[in-house]
């Protein structure tokens, strides 16, 4: 499938499935505009984006300040000319019960994130999209229909951004704008690592995960990113407000 001349604009592309799916879509001919805040993280995405495809925009930003996410949706569209895909997939994990001590300011810093950012970026959006009758891709997680330990906050969020994108579908559908959701299960990134898990944990991490995975294997970003291909293609001019889960059957064993 062919993304010539569409405009994606990917949050949390820095590394993982954000960066999955910016290169993905480059290399299908996208004009990507990649936004992250870790600089050299995101030279190093750009780099090889272009490798693959046309040079991205690089925005680093925070999504939860509401002047950056502006930034971005300004600067995306003034060096592109439109906006044909959004994707959100900034997101943070959060540690935390209810009965801890910093429970809300966790609870704060997950909701601003993971979904707080994603409604206020696509209300910035909302016109270019409909423009272009474009598509809009929330990247969520199997946690919003499931519940860990420890994980109120994380839970809560992905929850809310499913829903988000449903309610949002039935308004934009008059439009010609379509809205999905894809929600993996665990994949293969460096959330752990960043959170400050050493080698070890990580790998008693991944091997608690693949244990009670009923396909017995980890998700990997590339797998994210076509499923976000199809979704934002006319192959799936159908589907709008649908959750579609990645997971290696984690939910079947829930």
């Amino acid at each position: 499938m062919s993304y010539n001349n569409k405009v994606v604009l990917v949050t949390g592309a820095s590394s993982g499935i954000g960066a999955a799916i910016a290169l993905k879509f480059a290399e299908e001919g996208a004009n990507v505009a990649i936004v992250g805040r870790k600089v050299d993280k995101l030279k190093n995405v750009s780099e090889n984006i272009a490798k693959v495809g046309n040079k991205p925009l690089v925005i680093a930003a925070d999504v939860t300040k509401e002047d950056d996410a502006k930034r971005i949706v300004n600067d995306t569209v003034k060096q592109f000319g439109k906006l044909d895909v959004l994707i959100n997939n900034a997101g943070v994990f959060g540690d935390a019960a209810i009965t801890d001590a910093n429970a809300l300011t966790v609870f704060d810093q997950v909701m601003n994130t993971n979904i707080r950012s994603a409604v206020y970026l696509t209300h910035l959006a909302s016109k270019h999209l409909i423009e272009t009758k474009g598509n809009i891709i929330n990247i969520s997680s199997v946690a919003g229909q499931m519940v860990r330990e420890r994980r109120f906050a994380y839970c809560t969020s992905k929850a809310a951004l499913d829903h988000f994108a449903r309610a949002i579908a039935l308004d934009f559908a008059p439009k010609g704008v379509r809205v999905n959701t894809i929600s993996p299960g665990p994949v293969k990134t460096d959330i752990f690592e960043n959170m400050g898990a050493n080698k070890e944990m990580e790998k008693a991490i991944w091997d608690q995960f693949l244990e009670i995975s009923p396909l017995k294997r980890i998700g990997d970003p590339s797998e994210i990113a076509y499923l976000a291909l199809f979704l934002a293609s006319e192959k799936a001019v159908g589907i709008t407000g649908s959750t579609y889960v990645s997971d290696n059957g984690m939910l079947l064993a829930h």
